[in-house]
């Protein structure tokens, strides 16, 4: 710098600098507008042109979001074929290592985990549901999930906890998980019910869980209806019983279905029959047995196929998983029957609409079809009634109060599917003493409800 004070001999060695020079024309060139079809056609039928500009902060952003929707390992990025497709889209594309995409997926759950806290702390109420699941390696995990209505009044549904729990799975050690959770949320005092399978060592978390609640005064009604059993596990124990009295014939059938699925060729030779026979190609389902829908699913579509079993088995003396003509007959009168109960319990396993106002009316359904079915002329179809009438007195033979408040509220049926209804399923002399119960209840839940807000004066009007 001379005495002057004036930098002109530095300016000219930037501007006449090679190296500067290569380094500008590369940003210019990575930040310059290029021309592109979009794919949308205006009403003209004329394709218009945009303008694009490569924005490599939000093609990693996209990147982790695709990673965590669809479960990809994070090697995915790393591969040739992936960066060669992503080249052929963007030529200006830069490859973005496994690295790097686990750090912007762990950046986008805490970012989506600040969102959805944030989204929490407006919300007065919350009801969970929760479960244990095993993984293929034998690994105890526990879920979580949050059911609450939005400012806009729409039924959310959110994941909170995907845990791993180890044994033993006692109470206590499940209720410890779940206020773990609660608490790392800042929900502890917005749980108003809890969703749980039939199981002793639930009960004892639900009654521990809350014991805590009640100290704080956070429960509605004193806390008289926090625990709320499953109606789709219920449903699918009341099922399994009816099913018990052919299962016989469901193990054969799922025997005959393994035997075929362990080889392709045999695979092969029983399609071959269908289309001789013209039946429809599809394939043979394997049900998981703790689940009865996948029982009913796997039965529904065998029966279709016993002519098929039946010339499978000549030509392969392997195969010895043929029901009988009348255990066929069987199978096909049981389907008929537990049809309903597959539809119910898609009607009420839904989580993107409400459902509480449905319950009781299918719940009546249940009940009018056992009676229906228990003078069916069939011996074995009144004996799966049986079973399954029996386990519907143990869980639904009592008042259910929160059943029947759902359907109060539906302005469709207020107090007259529970006029209707409590008759069949509860007996009519029982009937009017629930449905007195249910009208006091109600009452109880508005007061509270009323008492939780300030009156306004006459100055706030």
């Amino acid at each position: 710098m001379n005495a002057s004070g004036t930098t002109t001999t530095y300016t000219r060695h930037l501007k006449n600098c090679l190296q500067k020079k290569l380094v500008d024309e590369g940003n210019k060139r990575m930040q310059q507008q290029v021309l592109s079809f979009t794919t949308e056609t205006p009403s003209d039928g004329m394709t218009s042109i945009t303008n694009f500009r490569y924005d490599h902060a939000k093609v990693r952003e996209l990147a982790s979001h695709m990673i965590l929707a669809h479960e990809y390992p994070f090697a995915m990025l790393d591969h040739e074929i992936f960066n060669k497709f992503m080249k052929a889209v963007s030529p200006y594309y830069i490859r973005i290592s496994r690295q790097t995409v686990k750090k912007d997926c762990i950046s986008t759950y805490e970012l989506e985990k600040k969102k959805l806290m944030s989204l929490l702390k407006g919300v007065s109420k919350i009801s969970i549901t929760t479960d244990l699941w095993k993984s293929n390696q034998k690994i105890q995990y526990m879920v979580v999930t949050g059911h609450f209505i939005d400012f806009n009044w729409v039924l959310q549904k959110r994941v909170l906890n995907f845990c791993n729990v180890p044994p033993p799975h006692t109470g206590v050690i499940i209720a410890d998980a779940l206020n773990k959770c609660f608490n790392e949320w800042g929900i502890e005092n917005k749980i108003c019910s809890i969703t749980v399978d039939n199981a002793s060592y639930n009960d004892v978390c639900v009654r521990r869980l809350k014991d805590d609640f009640l100290l704080g005064k956070q429960l509605n009604v004193g806390g008289k209806y926090f625990h709320v059993r499953c109606y789709a596990h219920i449903l699918n124990l009341l099922v399994q019983d009816g099913l018990s009295q052919i299962g016989e014939v469901i193990d054969t059938v799922r025997e005959g279905i393994k035997y075929l699925n362990y080889s392709e060729s045999r695979l092969i030779e029983f399609s071959k029959i269908k289309k001789q026979l013209h039946l429809s190609l599809r394939k043979l389902i394997l049900d998981c047995p703790t689940r009865w829908n996948g029982t009913y699913l796997m039965l529904a579509s065998s029966v279709k196929f016993k002519d098929v079993f039946w010339r499978y088995a000549d030509i392969d003396h392997g195969f010895h998983y043929v029901p009988s003509e009348y255990d066929w007959m069987r199978v096909e009168e049981v389907c008929q029957f537990l049809g309903i109960f597959h539809e119910i319990t898609n009607m009420i396993s839904g989580s993107e609409h409400p459902t509480a106002n449905i319950f009781l009316r299918k719940l009546y359904r249940i009940k009018e079809l056992l009676n229906e079915k228990s003078i069916n002329p069939s011996s074995h179809i009144r004996a799966v009634v049986a079973s399954m009438a029996s386990k519907f007195d143990k869980y639904w033979g009592e008042n259910n109060i929160l059943l029947s408040l759902g359907a109060i509220l539906d302005p469709k049926y207020k107090m007259v599917l529970i006029d209707y209804a409590f008759p069949i399923i509860y007996g009519s002399e029982a009937a009017p003493i629930y449905i007195a119960e249910i009208k006091e209840v109600l009452n109880d839940f508005y007061n509270e409800y009323v008492s939780s807000f300030t009156p306004c004066s006459a100055e706030d009007v």
